[in-house]
């Protein structure tokens, strides 16, 4: 039998890939962070997305230039493996799989779960719910997990109808995010509330932070959780048709589609309701005041597809994560996870490996960021944010190593894309610094204590890539 994916998915399935990974909760709720890290200043709040966006951009292109040389069988693995080697590629491909994929999968499983029992709730008043209501109530908690379990069947078993499914949410997500980047924008010209929000800032109640982190750094790494996802469509380039031709393609039309709807959407919605308002209800005050209650309820249903598609086109990458390391021999037992099924021509070992990891770290992030107490002390870090900041760093070799292999291109493909991502990967880590670097921590804050949640956070990540070096040494022994 040959462990090999087969070519199954066109150039829309790939840009809906992108569009569809990216947009999802983050859109509808980061906009009331980012207002609220910039202390209410819209205009400040747009910046953010333009530098978040552009950071994104030259990154993908960066990629899009790699995809036209190498093609293996998953993206962003193959571009470390040529350029910087073999080993690094299996960090790389380690911490995507063990750490990435489902970090942000449980996440995305959550809100999903999180955003459909909203909806439910406002259909029907009378349906009650445990202690914690949606966010953490136990009908969420089970839903979570069966959002997870749903969307592993949907790839393990019928990799095609995943694609299809992306390809038909992708669609539907983008109904509320045009509608009130039209809507808004006009509504709000007309009776003057974009400028009163454009000229006015909101008034923030800081007294919960202990230090003060700088609002435009606070704000684009808020940005960095609504534009991530793009890499994970690299995941597919074995299975996506004239690879070289389509994904390139794919990344930079799918990255400017994100901005172009994402900075549209910000300042639509800033023209149904004040930014105070924005700030303490988010987005769901403007929908309402522009589209009226029923639709402002409809919303959250949107929300939810919105979370579903990401959770699909997350998951497809967990599939994938353990045979993208197997296939090269290395990692754990690779002769059991480079196995494809003959019938599904689905990776099933691999799967069932990511899903494991997604109910893992859901366990973690419920226990870190919903739990009434902290579980895990000083370990308990935003499991939804810093993941992706450990990726910008893992991006940097490999621009760096293209700049210098990459000699029959042209020096604007060479080193002039390259270099522009190396800046924009290292801001993003010195954003994340700043905005992440010291919190105070809620049980040590009565006794004056702080905790360090990157350097934390660190500190878990480095003894997960040391499990991986072992495993591998053990392997090749």
């Amino acid at each position: 039998m040959e462990n090999k994916l087969e070519k199954k998915y066109g150039l829309l399935t790939a840009i809906c890939m992108v569009v569809g990974i990216v947009i999802g909760s983050g859109v509808f709720f980061k906009a009331q962070t980012i207002l609220t890290a910039t202390n209410g200043n819209m205009p400040l709040g747009i910046l953010a997305w333009i530098i978040g966006g552009i950071i994104m951009l030259v990154c993908a292109l960066a990629f899009a230039t790699m995809a036209t040389k190498y093609e293996k069988v998953n993206g962003i693995v193959d571009y470390a493996e040529a350029t910087v080697g073999g080993g690094y590629a299996y960090m790389v491909g380690w911490f995507m799989t063990i750490i990435y994929y489902p970090t942000l999968t449980s996440v995305l499983a959550w809100l999903s779960a999180r955003y459909t029992l909203v909806f439910v709730q406002a259909v029907n008043p009378n349906f009650t719910m445990t202690e914690g209501g949606p966010v953490v109530g136990t009908e969420c908690m089970v839903l979570t997990l069966f959002f997870l379990c749903a969307s592993y069947a949907i790839n393990a078993l019928s990799p095609k109808i995943a694609g299809y499914f992306q390809v038909s949410t992708t669609f539907i997500k983008l109904i509320p995010l045009l509608l009130m980047a039209v809507v808004g924008i006009i509504y709000g010209l007309s009776t003057g509330m974009i400028s009163q929000n454009f000229t006015h800032m909101a008034t923030v109640d800081t007294s919960a932070n202990a230090v003060n982190v700088n609002p435009l750094f606070g704000a684009v790494v808020a940005t960095a959780f609504a534009y991530e996802g793009w890499i994970i469509a690299t995941s597919i380039n074995a299975e996506l048709k004239d690879a070289k031709k389509n994904l390139p393609i794919a990344l930079t039309v799918g990255a400017l589609i994100i901005i172009a709807v994402y900075i549209l959407y910000y300042i639509g919605v800033a023209g149904g309701a004040t930014n105070d308002a924005l700030i303490k209800d988010g987005a769901t005050d403007s929908f309402i005041n522009i589209f009226g209650n029923v639709f402002g309820n409809i919303l959250n249903l949107f929300i939810a597809v919105s979370c579903m598609g990401t959770l699909n086109g997350l998951m497809l990458g967990c599939t994938r994560g353990m045979y993208s390391i197997a296939i090269r021999g290395r990692g754990p037992k690779p002769e059991v996870f480079d196995i494809v099924d003959p019938q599904t021509n689905m990776t099933n070992n691999s799967s069932i490996i990511g899903l494991m990891l997604c109910a893992l770290w859901f366990v973690f992030f419920y226990g870190a960021n919903l739990a009434p107490v902290n579980w895990f002390g000083v370990f308990g870090f935003d499991s939804s944010e810093l993941p992706i900041v450990t990726i910008y760093a893992m991006y940097i070799p490999i621009f760096i190593m293209f700049m210098k292999k990459a000699t029959d291109l042209s020096a604007f493909r060479r080193y002039v894309i390259p270099a522009l991502a190396v800046c924009g990967s290292t801001f993003m880590i010195i954003a994340a610094i700043f905005a992440h670097g010291i919190k105070p921590y809620l049980t040590a804050k009565a006794a004056g204590g702080f905790a360090i949640p990157i350097l934390f956070y660190l500190i878990v990540f480095a003894v997960i890539m040391f499990i991986g070096i072992a495993v591998d040494k053990k392997n090749k022994k």
